[in-house]
């Protein structure tokens, strides 16, 4: 057998040995996995796991995992026991809230192909004789969750993987990472140096320490949560032939912060109900090996029963069998959070070939292991991992004080039933336009993204609603998809289609790319060909080697040798820059690229609606007519005596350019604008109308509207492909493809009755059955109905009918053509 790449594994509990078992079915065969605790019992958070599975998740990423593990955890046996118990799971609800909470999520439980059903009062009592039918008023059961045997499954993972030739070293502490330049080369250990070509850190909540070793920030925050289990309750006694058995759902009382399972005639009950307890990995000192037991772990803190007497109480109310019983252990249990709840997956941006995957529970272990073993092996994961990427954040993201505020308040969070929305309290303002000042004057609401102040709408426009056609007015929403909007936003959408508004675009990243092989570097990347004249604009995508879509970017050709890009986050920038970085390394003089990130010293304004060549002729001498600056082009004006590159592009569908200069001129620019416009009727315009004016025009939003798990043809941008091209990445993927044969398609649905808003990620019925799910949706104000995009199977057309359900109701929709508004591109060509 051809040896494969050197694979070094820092840690051995249930990712690390999941993943030296996925790259053995993949035929890798040269891997030492590493653990600083003995090999039967490690010592970190697997050790102590309590192993509940719920599969549900707003997210399809995270979903999709947790669907695997069960899978390969039903199917990782010995002697006829498999390592997963599915006993199937039980959340409760004893508020309204929550209950309609429930009904959204087996929305997406059905979106994301897992069988649930909500069970009345009656129905939970009969499935769970023990809870206090009197405190509840229903409940979601799914039958597929259930219970991790994740130790047990550690054990089995090393003793099949080591008799593939998976070489294991217990008790070795990693002391640091060997390189080579920008490349991993090595572990150092306390029993010497292991060779590496790619060194995968899945330490859990020693990520951040092993990833410090490169200089990597690694945004995680080991905290405490406490998990105790009772004396034997007289009601379970005969229940369950062994000590851990269990035979009742997993349960969650969410409203409490509680979940619980049975242990036997125990059961064993975990709490979020409690202070965030944060935890230093350095005191956690240093555990001889012989002396680690399931008591005694660096994992396992000391129990502060004071923390935990309100659970106590509150568990007595849902099962007041336990009263009969007592805490007889309990525990702290160290594990991690991050500051958007997500694990931290891929690649290193600062040494090739060191990845990381930390911050998994339990519960998506096997699906992270696999994903990751695909993504060594193939280059691509199955399952997009835009959302988990540990490039997504932004530097401010990153300090410790941010990720210790953020990974605290997830904690707190964690139950909590929270708003797609849902702005971040704290922290605010760590990075605002140089409109800022202008917007908080004029009552801008803002939310939160990447650290920016996003204005969503503005009450200074609240009298506009006074002024608009009647048509115009949008209708009452119900309480969820009515939070965090405001009809202020149909008047703003109604000033851009009929006046001129001014949109901030500053949050938008935008990256520079420059040097004699900056072009060479973006005609590899991207799918359009980009060697056209300085001053123009092309909307591309940039793909995986398999050809789903990990980016769609604007590229602006400023100079021969200097290109202007408008990016969707840090990823991009991350895979820019080491693509640049191979490049210049292996390349000649004339290859040599540079890649900057240029946002938070620009700022560019969205300046649109059919007045929007009134108002920039009140302030320039330059020529802004058709002939003097065409759609898609750019070039170097002058706006009220500041030096400004306007580009011809339009994302809300009307006449207009995104104007852009250096952030010290940026509140000149604005006031320069707003005081020439004010004649006209000018307005600044928020994020609400802008998502309204774009659905309505089509165009699509990476993250949502496709990902890496769909290719340019299925989301409808096969416009964007020019298959002519010598070579891109992706193009042999996308051989013979075409949008007339893709199995799915993305298409636009209209609410037939006129008024039933949605937010995203409900389920589509055809047929009565679920065959899609919802990406973008939006009320669209110019058309009156609210709009939703969906990924459909092919066999459904326009024009049919469709239901997507929403919180339990079904709301008939229909495929309509896109896009809705303007499709014969006049306003913005005008």
């Amino acid at each position: 057998m051809a040896s494969t790449p050197r694979i070094v594994i820092i840690g051995a509990g249930i990712v690390g040995t999941n993943l030296a078992d996925e790259l053995v079915a993949r035929g890798w065969n040269n891997i030492t996995v590493l653990d600083q605790g003995p090999l039967n019992m490690p010592g970190g958070s697997t050790s102590h796991a309590p192993g509940l599975v719920f599969q549900t998740n707003p997210s399809k990423t995270m979903a999709s995992f947790a669907k695997y593990t069960v899978e390969k955890l039903l199917s990782l046996t010995e002697d006829g026991v498999s390592c997963f118990n599915q006993v199937g799971g039980l959340e409760v609800a004893t508020t309204e809230t929550r209950l309609a909470d429930l009904k959204r999520k087996l929305g997406y439980a059905s979106s994301w192909g897992i069988e649930g059903k909500i069970l009345s009062r009656e129905e939970c009592k009969e499935l769970y004789p023990l809870l206090n039918e009197e405190n509840i008023l229903g409940g979601l059961h799914v039958p597929s969750d259930g219970l991790a045997l994740a130790a047990r499954a550690v054990q089995l993972l090393i003793k099949r993987t080591e008799a593939a030739g998976v070489k294991y070293r217990g008790s070795t502490t990693v002391t640091g990472i060997e390189r080579s330049g920008r490349r991993v080369t090595g572990v150092e250990t306390s029993e010497g140096v292991i060779p590496a070509d790619i060194v995968i850190s899945c330490a859990g909540f020693w990520g951040a320490k092993i990833g410090a070793m490169i200089g990597m920030a690694v945004p995680l925050l080991p905290l405490a949560h406490q998990y105790v289990k009772t004396t034997p309750v007289p009601a379970q006694q005969g229940r369950n032939e062994l000590p851990n058995g269990a035979t009742l759902p997993i349960l969650r009382h969410q409203d409490q912060d509680l979940y619980y399972r049975e242990h036997g005639d125990r059961y064993g009950i975990g709490s979020y109900a409690h202070r965030p307890m944060p935890v230093d990995v350095d005191t956690l000192g240093t555990y001889a090996p012989e002396t680690v037991s399931e008591h005694n772990m660096p994992s396992r803190l000391d129990f502060t029963l004071e923390d935990f007497l309100p659970a106590w109480e509150a568990t007595k109310q849902l099962l007041p069998a336990l009263a009969e019983a007592e805490i007889e252990d309990g525990f702290n249990g160290i594990f991690s959070f991050t500051p958007d709840g997500g694990p931290l997956l891929g690649e290193s941006k600062e040494l090739d070939g060191f990845y990381v995957a930390e911050a998994v529970w339990v519960t998506h272990s096997a699906g992270v292991a696999k994903a990751m073993a695909e993504l060594l092996t193939t280059g691509k994961s199955e399952t997009d991992l835009g959302e988990c990427d540990i490039t997504r954040f932004e530097d401010v993201q990153l300090t410790p004080g941010y990720v210790s505020e953020t990974s605290q308040q997830n904690f707190v969070e964690i139950y909590d039933v929270l708003h797609p929305l849902q702005p971040k309290l704290s922290p605010r303002n760590l990075r605002v336009s140089p409109f800022h000042a202008r917007h908080k004057q004029l009552g801008g609401f803002f939310l939160e993204s990447g650290g920016w102040e996003r204005p969503y709408w503005f009450e200074s426009n609240a009298a506009l609603l006074k002024e608009m056609p009647a048509e115009w007015l949008p209708p009452a929403r119900d309480s969820w998809s009515g939070m965090f909007s405001s009809p202020i936003a149909a008047a703003e959408a109604w000033k851009t289609r009929t006046a001129v508004a001014m949109y901030d675009m500053t949050p938008l990243k935008r990256l520079e790319i420059s040097g004699p092989g900056a072009l060479k570097l973006l005609q590899e990347l991207t799918t359009a060909d980009l060697d056209k004249k300085p001053g123009a604009v092309t909307y591309t995508l940039l793909l995986d080697h398999a050809g789903g879509v990990r980016s769609d970017i604007t590229v602006a050709r400023l100079a021969e040798d200097t290109f202007q890009l408008g990016a969707n986050g840090s990823i991009d920038t991350a895979y820019f820059e080491r693509a640049a970085r191979h490049q210049t390394q292996s390349g000649s003089a004339s290859d040599w690229v540079q890649v900057r990130d240029t946002t938070g010293g620009t700022c560019c304004i969205g300046l649109w609606g059919p007045l929007a060549r009134d108002l920039v002729s009140k302030v320039s001498d330059d020529d802004f007519t058709n002939e003097g600056l065409k759609y898609f082009r750019a070039k170097n004006v002058v706006i009220g005596g500041i030096p400004v590159t306007a580009m011809r592009l339009s994302y809300v569908g009307e006449l207009g350019w995104e104007l852009y200069t250096s952030a010290d001129n940026g509140q000149r620019l604005w006031d320069a604008l707003w005081q020439a416009g004010q004649p006209l009727g000018v307005i600044a315009a928020g994020r609400a109308a802008f998502s309204s004016l774009r659905l309505e025009k089509g165009y699509r939003s990476w993250g949502t509207d496709m990902t890496t798990e769909h290719d340019p043809f299925e989301a409808g941008l096969g416009f964007a492909v020019k298959m002519a091209k010598e070579s891109f990445i992706g193009k042999g993927a996308l051989e013979g493809r075409t949008e007339e044969g893709s199995a799915r398609r993305l298409r636009c649905l209209t609410v037939d009755d006129g008024r039933s808003i949605v937010l995203g990620k409900e389920p589509v019925f055809y047929k009565e059955q679920a065959v899609g799910y919802i990406t973008s949706a939006a009320y669209g104000y110019t058309v009156a109905k609210p709009i939703a995009y969906a990924y459909l199977p092919a066999t459904v057309s326009v024009g049919d009918s469709v239901e997507i359900e929403y919180f339990g109701r079904r709301i008939t929709a229909t495929v309509s053509e896109e896009p809705l508004y303007d499709p014969k591109m006049t306003r913005l060509r005008g």
